[in-house]
C-alpha cells in the first residue's frame, strides 16, 4: 500500500506517489482548466447571441484551446519527469566574488564552499551523486560549510552517505549547522528518548564525514596571525519553524569589528535578527528553500512560487550594508526532482 506519510522511514513509498500525482494527475487537472475556461467563454456567449440576435445555437468547442490545454500539459509532464530523472543531478557550481570590509589580507582570495540541504534520504544511492562530490572538489576549496538539512528526518539516512561525504576535502575544515529536518520533528519516532537520540546521533555521523557541527557557537580561522571568524547558530526560522538559533552565544566574545560568515539554515533569520545584530554580521549563509526545485532561474530573471513565502530565496541580497546568501540546496524534499532551479553548489572568493 502507498502512503503519503512523509514520517515514513520508507521515503520512496512517498515520494513514488507524488511524482504520480504531479506526471499523471496535475496535467489532467490543467487540460480541465482549460476547457472549463473556455466553457464559460462558450456560455457568455451563447447568452449574448441568444439575447441579441435570432441565432440559438450553442457555439462548439473551438480545436485550438483542446490542443493548447494537451500540449501544456503535455510539457509540464515532461518537465516534472526529466526532473526527476535528470534535473536532480543537474549539479552547478556558482562562483560568488564578494567584497567584504575589513577583510585581513592573509584572507584575499579565500575561497569558501557552500552546500546545503542534502536530504540524503531523498537519494536511493550514493554513487549518483559521485559528480557532485567530485565538483566541489574541483573548487579547491579553503573551507567548505554545510548549512543545514543533512537528513529528512532520520540520522539513519545519512549512513550510506557518510563514505561519500568524507571525500569532500578542504585545507581549514568542515563545518556545519542544523536545519529543520535536521530535528526529527516530521518523523515517527516510538518515544521522545528514541527522538532525542536523533540529532546526537547526526552529530556523530555528520563528524565521521569530517564536518564539525556549530550549534550556538563559533570557530576562528586563523593565517598569519589575522583571523576570520565563522559562526554557526541551530536552526531559527518564523513560527511554526523551531527557534533554537542564539547569535549571542554564537557571537560571545567575537570582535564587533572582526570579519564574521554566520550559517544560518533558515534566511528568514536575516530580516528578523542578524541584519541589525550589534555585532556587524558581514556575510549569512543560508538555505531551506530549495527555489521550491521549480521555477525560471535565469541571470536577469529568476521566478518560483516559493518567492511568495521568502522573499529572499535564492541568491545573493544586501540591505543595511550586510550580505544574504541563499542556496538553493544540493538535494531535493518532496518532489523528488528538479525543474528550472538546479541543485548548487557556492563558490565564494573573498576579496
Amino acid at each position: 500500500v502507498f502512503t503519503l506519510n512523509r514520517g515514513s522511514h520508507e521515503y520512496l513509498r512517498f515520494q513514488i506517489v507524488f511524482s504520480i500525482i504531479l506526471i499523471f494527475v496535475l496535467p489532467k487537472i490543467i487540460v480541465a482548466l482549460f476547457l472549463l475556461i473556455e466553457d464559460v467563454f462558450r456560455l457568455f456567449s451563447y447568452g449574448y447571441t441568444y439575447a441579441t440576435t435570432e441565432t440559438h445555437s450553442y457555439p462548439s468547442r473551438r480545436k485550438f484551446v483542446s490542443l493548447v490545454g494537451l500540449g501544456s500539459a503535455a510539457l509540464l509532464a515532461g518537465l516534472v519527469l526529466d526532473g526527476i530523472i535528470f534535473g536532480k543531478y543537474r549539479h552547478r557550481a556558482r562562483i560568488v566574488r564578494l567584497k567584504l570590509k575589513n577583510l585581513p589580507a592573509s584572507f584575499k582570495g579565500y575561497k569558501i564552499v557552500q552546500i546545503s540541504d542534502v536530504h540524503s534520504g531523498s537519494f536511493q544511492n550514493p554513487k549518483n551523486l559521485q559528480h557532485a562530490i567530485d565538483l566541489i572538489n574541483k573548487q579547491d576549496a579553503d573551507l567548505v560549510l554545510f548549512t543545514g538539512d543533512m537528513v529528512n528526518n532520520y540520522a539513519e539516512e545519512f549512513i550510506p552517505f557518510i563514505g561519500l561525504f568524507s571525500q569532500i576535502k578542504s585545507r581549514d575544515g568542515k563545518f556545519a549547522v542544523l536545519g529543520n529536518h535536521d530535528y526529527g520533528d516530521y518523523g515517527d519516532w516510538k518515544s521522545r528518548a528514541e527522538k532525542a537520540e536523533n540529532i546526537p546521533l547526526l552529530v556523530e555521523y555528520e563528524k565521521k564525514a569530517g564536518f564539525e557541527m556549530l550549534r550556538n557557537e563559533h570557530r576562528i580561522i586563523e593565517k598569519n596571525g589575522e583571523k576570520l571568524y565563522i559562526l554557526g547558530v541551530e536552526n531559527w526560522g518564523i513560527p511554526p519553524f523551531p527557534q533554537f538559533g542564539d547569535l549571542n552565544k554564537a557571537s560571545e566574545n567575537v570582535p564587533a569589528d572582526a570579519v564574521k560568515i554566520l550559517m544560518s539554515h533558515d534566511p528568514s533569520h536575516f530580516d528578523a535578527v542578524v541584519k541589525k545584530h550589534p555585532k556587524n554580521i558581514q556575510l549569512t549563509l543560508s538555505g531551506h528553500t530549495h527555489g521550491m526545485q521549480f521555477g525560471i532561474d535565469l541571470k536577469n530573471f529568476k521566478w518560483s512560487p516559493v518567492k511568495y513565502k521568502y522573499p529572499k530565496w535564492a541568491d545573493l541580497y544586501e540591505s543595511e550594508g550586510k550580505y544574504l546568501y541563499v542556496n538553493r540546496g544540493f538535494g531535493v524534499i518532496g518532489y523528488p526532482g528538479r525543474v528550472g532551479v538546479l541543485p548548487e553548489i557556492t563558490v565564494f572568493e573573498l576579496s
